[in-house]
């Protein structure tokens, strides 16, 4: 018994709109996802923003940790933080043109690191640089910040 031609092949138009609908489905994932990351960014901006809620000897004992896995490793220098440019009240502009008085546009965790410097490490002789270290679109991005120790290069 033949079978009929237009249950086994499909006119161009349907399988366009097939297509199509497939091509919708896809781009709507696509878009809840980038709503879902864009979200997931706000929030995490959001609690940067914010004092992190730690002691100050729970911060000293943190940058103890972090200082001597990195003198283990025979580094003399380690980046100890990376935070979006709207951390700071300039978005970076200050650190960027390395104007001073940079420090104060600092926000949340950012601001919160370099008050322990200066208050803990840089007596001691370490020293901090923050610094943007990429550029999205030609524009400041992401802050890097560095602690350091050793000779002066």
């Amino acid at each position: 018994m033949p079978t009929n031609i237009d249950d086994l092949l499909p006119t161009a138009k349907d399988i366009l709109k097939q297509a199509a609908l497939k091509e919708a489905e896809k781009a709507e994932e696509a878009a809840h996802r980038a709503a879902a990351a864009d979200a997931e960014k706000r929030h995490l901006i959001e609690r940067l923003g914010k004092p992190s809620g730690m002691s100050e000897e729970e911060k000293v004992k943190l940058a103890a940790t972090v200082i001597q896995r990195a003198v283990r490793n025979g580094l003399t220098e380690v980046q100890v933080y990376r935070f979006p440019n709207v951390l700071c009240t300039d978005h970076g502009r200050a650190i960027n043109q390395r104007e001073p008085g940079w420090e104060n546009t600092l926000t949340g965790i950012p601001k919160e690191i370099f008050q322990l410097w200066a208050d803990h490490l840089k007596p001691r002789g370490y020293r901090i640089a923050y610094q943007i270290i990429d550029f999205p679109g030609g524009m400041p991005g992401d802050i890097g910040v560095t602690l350091s120790w050793g000779e002066h290069t």
